[in-house]
């Protein structure tokens, strides 16, 4: 098995990313020697850069792509954010477009795509819309392409860091509102699992966290593994948009993540339901006590 796995080209992309960095440790563990396709090779940790090959370059440079995956056994795609200021779901689209160019010409024979809980709207889901976009675009290659539908990443919480030392977690969603909540390592350990698999066709996969969270419920967690009173607070769309801007982001950028918020927290469910398959391990509590506690 080692000699057959050492033998596969399966290229990642967003190497560094909460996904991508398990993605690259996990497959090195299965004896692949992962090609990694990134902007800025020196942000690879240091003890992976003589096991894995790197392909320099922007995921927007269509031929780029190409090249990458040119005689590629596994895929894993995810629509990096956009760099510059524009429309999120334009961009999107815009990766989408590239990745599904490289995998019919180079016939890839397995795509894994990071995609997310609304991308089943199509349609209403502010940012969510260009992967939409993504896996329609993946679906007309007619390739074996599977789109992870996963729901609200816990590292979304580093961003609350500041106002969480103050003893609130804000939020435009009811505070009593339930929506699944996943460990973006358990994400990794899937899409690991999948592009070493046997399958055909095209797939949809939730990816749910271990169970539903409301707001409520996670500052109760958070207030438990920190040691701090967090109480959970709705905020105005207004309040919400204030705060995005004052993170530096543009007038669209901020729209495709206020429409997100909007577009999965009215009349939505998500098409996916929860089962053993969808169902990953990592509790917020273990999550936060490893990653959250230290930096309290």
């Amino acid at each position: 098995m080692a000699n057959e796995n050492t033998r596969r080209k399966i290229v990642v992309t967003t190497p560094t990313g909460h996904v991508g960095s398990r993605v690259v440790r996990l497959l090195l563990q299965a004896g692949i020697r992962p090609t990694l396709l990134l902007r800025d090779p020196t942000k690879i940790d240091a003890a992976i850069r003589d096991r894995v090959d790197v392909v320099q370059g922007d995921q927007g440079d269509a031929d780029l792509v190409v090249r990458a995956t040119r005689n590629a056994d596994g895929l894993f795609w995810v629509d990096p954010p956009a760099t510059t200021d524009g429309d999120p779901v334009a961009h999107y689209a815009e990766m989408g477009a590239n990745a599904a160019r490289a995998v019919m010409e180079n016939t890839v024979t397995r795509t894994v795509f990071l995609s997310s809980v609304g991308a089943e709207k199509r349609h209403g889901a502010g940012e969510i819309d260009g992967l939409a976009r993504t896996e329609e675009l993946l679906n007309d290659t007619a390739a074996n392409v599977l789109h992870l539908r996963c729901g609200y990443f816990f590292t979304n919480l580093f961003m609350s860091l500041p106002e969480l030392r103050a003893g609130v977690l804000s939020t435009p969603w009811p505070v009593d509102h339930p929506m699944a909540w996943v460990d973006p390592r358990d994400i990794g350990e899937i899409v690991v699992a999948r592009l070493l698999s046997d399958w055909s066709g095209t797939h949809v996969q939730a990816v749910h966290g271990p169970e539903d969270l409301t707001f409520s419920g996670v500052a109760e967690i958070l207030s438990q593994v920190m040691g701090l009173r967090i109480r959970a607070e709705r905020i105005s769309d207004d309040a919400f948009r204030g705060s995005l801007r004052s993170a530096g982001l543009s007038d669209e950028q901020v729209e495709g993540i206020v429409g997100m918020s909007v577009g999965l927290r009215e009349n939505f469910v998500a098409a996916d339901e929860r089962s053993v398959v969808t169902t990953t391990p990592t509790t917020l509590a273990a999550w936060a006590y490893a990653h959250l506690r230290p930096a309290r």
